[in-house]
């Protein structure tokens, strides 16, 4: 009973703030969107200009540049993001951290000494863990079928793959993964994702996944829940390093692909909003 109050006052001390952050932010954002006064002085010489002829210019390219800027108010008018400053900030946060101080000084020994195949095995073995939460999401959605097909993976996985160290059930018998979490179930039916949030170290969500992890949690069984009867941690403390651990084996194991979005993306921001969102949208849609 101790321990479950103590839970109780970590998420009050602890989450409390930071979505009483969030809240600030996004007033904060709002009024920053508000677009500033027109100055009269400067109309009568946005006039005369307008006045002179553009008979230099052809027509079609015209046409097609205010097809452009139409389409861009469009996307800009349909994307509800009040806390983009926040989330601008925290996009470069993580990535000054990565490139400064995660890749530098832990990625690169981590992968020295730890060949690429032991690292997927790692993968397969936290993947593997998943299980629980994919199950009890699929009922949940009613897929049956996928339940059934996540039960078998686990199985196989479990016992020729070596505690899901390896993935035979995929390799051997061509059985795909079917991965659910409650913001897919919320989404499948019919909530709203909600604002876009970039987390620190962990990176992009949204307001409908992010309320889905925490329900998440009590399932997975890497997170530490007093009054579950099976977790493989003692305490949340080892539970957050257990996490922290998988986040950063992940980061490793993906280390190009995520080196090259940093390298390639003209707005990373945009691209990591933009790419999670139509990924989550596809997730619920499948």
């Amino acid at each position: 009973m101790g321990t479950l109050m103590a839970e109780k006052s970590f998420m009050k001390r602890y989450l409390t703030p930071f979505l009483f952050l969030l809240l600030i932010l996004s007033l904060q954002t709002s009024l920053y969107a508000q677009e500033p006064p027109t100055d009269l002085n400067n109309t009568a010489v946005v006039s005369e200009i307008q006045e002179e002829p553009e008979e230099e210019f052809d027509d079609d390219f015209g046409d097609d540049f205010d097809d452009f800027e139409e389409e861009e108010e469009e996307l800009k008018d349909d994307t509800f993001d009040p806390l983009s400053g926040y989330n601008r900030f925290m996009t470069s946060f993580n990535k000054g951290l990565y490139t400064y101080f995660l890749n530098p000084v832990l990625i690169k020994p981590y992968k020295f000494i730890l060949p690429k195949p032991v690292q997927v095995s790692i993968n397969n073995f936290f993947f593997n863990l998943y299980y629980p939460v994919s199950a009890v999401n699929t009922v949940l959605q009613l897929k049956f079928k996928a339940t059934a097909t996540e039960t078998g993976r686990f199985a196989i996985n479990s016992t020729l793959g070596i505690l899901g160290l390896f993935d035979p059930a995929e390799k051997w018998f061509g059985i795909e993964a079917h991965v659910e979490d409650f913001g897919q179930t919320l989404g499948h039916y019919g909530v709203g994702s909600g604002f876009h949030i970039v987390l620190p170290f962990f990176g992009p969500t949204n307001l409908r996944d992010l309320s889905g992890d925490f329900l998440d949690f009590y399932v997975n069984p890497i997170y530490y829940v007093d009054v579950r009867k099976y977790n493989l941690v003692q305490n949340t403390y080892q539970s957050w390093a257990v996490i922290g651990y998988k986040e950063f084996n992940d980061l490793a194991v993906f280390n190009k692909e995520y080196q090259s979005m940093l390298d390639d993306a003209v707005d990373l921001y945009l691209y990591q909003r933009e790419t999670y969102e139509q990924n989550r949208i596809k997730d619920i849609e499948e």
